[in-house]
């Protein structure tokens, strides 16, 4: 019977030593398993190591839809202060040109995760009133965001005002300036058309692109109409140039941004020293519209207002040569100027 009792007893302690066994074996095989482990780990370690005051990326995604609610008026303050979010001063303006592209550039980039935009043109430097309401006026117009976020606003009548370029040099000299132009005559074409609509829906006349852009006393190109002196690029840059280098200065081919956007795109990526974040998945060609939309996710896409991308009217031909006559020796300029070069007439 003793025997018995010892046999078990033997028994019992093998079964419990197994286990013990098996339990360390385990946690060393564990320990080296989450060593081996660790360096892929942390979201830190995946950033370039060039970027370390960067936020991750992909952290700044998972909360669009908090900056959303900012914008909606739903969010807390509480939520502000808990995700130290700021409204801050932009650190890019698109400065113009306008009917280069403005609202389609800032929708374009906006699906970037570390930009975030002002939704409404804020017209705080071209405007005497705004202006005169400071700084801290400003600053409230501008969207929460994180503070590794680039705050980006447009307002294109910022490019033609001249008091603009020494009211930004105040605020930041070391600001960068996108500007996106189009074909000159192309884009004074568009401009007149936005015009003649907004016109036509006041049932109000107006006269033919013809007339206006040509003098009729003279037969020479009417340089005091507004939409062919906006076109006439070279010339507001170099008052922009008094107060900035052209460094500061990217140029965005508002052309190529229609047909082929993400080249373009990735361009202004670096040049605000941007990780590379934007993909053709991000870009959609939409054939009833005409354009490309934008994609920021599998449940969210985007196409700019059906305004954009109207149909411009009939022009005489003999009208269009004049005026690509007249713009080609200020675009030759531009392009010395920018040191970037478009096949323009």
């Amino acid at each position: 019977m003793l025997f018995k009792q010892q046999a078990l007893l033997r028994q019992k302690l093998f079964v419990l030593g197994s286990l013990a066994i098996g339990s360390v074996l385990y946690l060393v095989a564990r320990v080296g398993t989450l060593d081996r482990l660790q360096p892929i780990c942390p979201i830190e370690s995946r950033l370039p190591p060039s970027e370390p005051e960067q936020i991750p990326l992909r952290t700044l995604q998972f909360k669009r839809g908090l900056l959303h609610e900012l914008r909606k008026g739903n969010a807390t303050k509480e939520q502000i202060r808990l995700h130290n979010l700021v409204q801050q001063l932009p650190r890019a303006i698109i400065i113009g040109v306008r009917k280069g592209g403005t609202r389609a550039l800032l929708e374009m980039l906006n699906l970037h995760p570390a930009v975030v935009k002002a939704s409404q043109e804020i017209h705080f430097f071209d405007n005497d009133q705004n202006y005169a309401r400071g700084i801290d006026w400003y600053r409230e117009k501008m969207p929460f965001s994180f503070p590794h976020q680039i705050t980006i606003e447009k307002s294109p009548a910022y490019f033609i005002t001249e008091e603009v370029p020494e009211r930004i040099f105040k605020m930041n000299s070391s600001i960068k300036l996108l500007i996106i132009v189009r074909e000159p005559t192309t884009r004074a074409v568009s401009d007149y058309t936005q015009v003649l609509e907004g016109k036509e829906r006041k049932n109000k006349t107006y006269h033919k692109f013809e007339k206006l852009a040509i003098d009729t006393n003279t037969c020479e190109v009417n340089t005091k109409y507004k939409a062919v002196r906006t076109s006439i690029y070279t010339k507001h840059l170099e008052r922009w140039l008094k107060y900035f280098p052209v460094e500061q200065f990217h140029i965005v081919d508002g052309d190529r941004l229609i047909t082929d956007p993400l080249p373009e795109l990735q361009l202004v990526e670096r040049f605000l020293n941007l990780p590379s974040r934007i993909s053709q998945y991000n870009l959609y060609f939409n054939a009833t519209r005409g354009f490309y939309c934008l994609r920021f996710n599998i449940v969210f896409n985007k196409c700019l207002a059906g305004s954009k991308g109207r149909i411009h009217p009939e022009v005489d031909p003999s009208v269009v040569t004049k005026l690509q006559k007249f713009f080609h020796p200020f675009n030759q300029k531009f392009y010395q100027i920018t040191g970037r070069t478009f096949s323009w007439p």
